[in-house]
């Protein structure tokens, strides 16, 4: 018998990933933000095509879907999915990138994880691509903003 406080621990305290069988498919959106602090040159640079490591935000939306898909590998305990959608946009800024990742399935279980997994290795690439020019850029702010059900 698990504990209904902590899904993830069965009755022993041992980690387990939840049972969904019995739960019904349903639709399931969810959207995560963060954010790319960086120095106002950079983003000159970025908006440019003058960074040196290339097309900066290109690479930043493949590594961010690849990691949408993954998440289920990369997080012990979430389930692995199916993902219908995964969006990555962009908004450059003058000292930074806003970043949000909408994903959606149709499933058991929610993609918050997969969203905030997307942000984040897409700050992420954005941050390898440009560290060669600004040592100090900033990841702050992600979270999940919006979760569907439908």
């Amino acid at each position: 018998m698990s504990s209904p406080e902590f899904s993830h621990l069965d009755a022993a305290g041992r980690a387990r990933m939840v049972d969904v069988t019995a739960k019904a498919d349903s639709v399931r959106t969810a959207v995560a933000e963060g954010r790319l602090t960086c120095a106002p040159e950079t983003i000159t640079q970025l908006r440019a095509q003058a960074l040196p490591k290339g097309d900066v935000l290109t690479v930043a939306k493949i590594a961010g879907i690849q990691a949408a898909k993954s998440t289920g590998t990369l997080i012990p305990l979430c389930h692995p999915l199916a993902l219908s959608a995964i969006d990555v946009e962009f908004a450059v800024e003058p000292d930074g990138i806003a970043i949000r990742a909408t994903v959606r399935t149709t499933g058991k279980t929610g993609v918050e994880m997969e969203a905030l997994t997307a942000v984040s290795v897409a700050a992420l690439t954005i941050y390898d691509m440009c560290k060669a020019v600004d040592k100090g850029m900033s990841i702050g702010g992600i979270s999940v903003v919006e979760k569907r059900k439908e």
